[in-house]
């Protein structure tokens, strides 16, 4: 069902082109661990990592008129990441979470309301850089502000019509998700990623049933929304990628763990990567998981590169 692959000549990115363009829509943050601040926010990880991997990639989100959202635009230049269409948003601060995390490395967040992530708006050089576009990313948490969930699905909108790729990770964050929010992302989407801790509310928010086997369940995912791809992380443990064809799996790669802050975000650009090059299921699997298993090691989603 992808029609926007590789070898599509009539589409921007298309073979003979260096990079692929992808659109990130969503939260930009710093994460406040104890040790001081990190760049965060699920849609700045995956930004940040998938530039790293070779796209060309564009941040569509907000940061305040001060001094942490300028830093904030100067992190994501560091890692490549394109910021002209990040809107600075007057009277909204740049976010902030603060990370906690268990004697295992597993961060708890706690996310700071009403940022300027919450507050940019839709417009037409948006809308222009989406229709140039080989894939558009975007997650649930990225969807708390109603000016950004609007813009969002004029984006998917956009692309659906277009048959560009588009990327939907699950990142639930209570109270910022409910039933409807879920249903109405996956419909939007054609890749679904999600992780083994939150597979369940995804079920039980599409009424499917949860006690069926693993793989039942993702296929049913697959069939209700006529999703090309379903991917389930499981941590150390590996991951699933379902397809039209078959089933993936692969038992994951051996990390010694720091924190898995951003672990699920590089796997989800590693995979958003391998598929604009048209790279193999199982090699898509293989490569994202040794990404996150690197990441693992590290503190922090991003920190350790230079």
């Amino acid at each position: 069902r992808f029609t926007c692959v590789p070898s599509c000549p009539s589409h921007p990115g298309a073979v003979g082109e260096m990079k692929k363009s992808i659109i990130a829509m969503g939260d930009g943050l710093w994460d406040m661990f104890p040790s001081g601040p990190l760049l965060g926010g699920a849609t700045a990880n995956f930004a940040c990592h998938a530039s790293r991997l070779g796209g060309e990639i564009y941040m569509v989100s907000g940061v305040g008129q001060d001094k942490q959202g300028e830093e904030l635009l100067q992190m994501y230049r560091k890692h490549g990441v394109r910021t002209e269409l990040v809107e600075v948003v007057e009277d909204y601060p740049t976010g902030v979470v603060t990370v906690k995390l268990t004697e295992s490395g597993v961060p708890a967040f706690t996310i700071g309301a009403d940022s300027a992530w919450d507050h940019w708006s839709w417009n037409s050089v948006i809308e222009r850089k989406v229709k140039q576009a080989d894939a558009i990313y975007f997650g649930t948490l990225g969807q708390r502000g109603q000016s950004p969930r609007v813009a969002i699905r004029k984006a998917l909108a956009i692309a659906k019509n277009d048959g560009i790729l588009r990327v939907l990770d699950i990142n639930l964050r209570a109270p910022f998700f409910d039933h409807a929010l879920i249903r109405d992302s996956i419909n939007l989407c054609s890749v679904l990623k999600v992780s083994d801790e939150e597979i369940n509310p995804v079920l039980q928010a599409c009424e499917i049933n949860g006690s069926k086997s693993e793989e039942n369940g993702l296929r049913e995912l697959q069939m209700q929304f006529e999703l090309d791809l379903v991917v389930l992380t499981k941590g150390a443990k590996g991951a699933v990628l379902l397809h039209p064809g078959g089933i993936v799996e692969h038992p994951g790669v051996p990390a010694t763990v720091v924190d898995t802050v951003g672990a699920g975000d590089s796997f989800t650009a590693s995979v958003t990567i391998g598929l604009l090059e048209g790279k193999g299921y199982a090699d898509i699997v293989t490569d994202a998981c040794k990404i996150a298993a690197g990441v693992c090691s590290h503190a922090g989603a991003v920190s350790d590169w230079g």
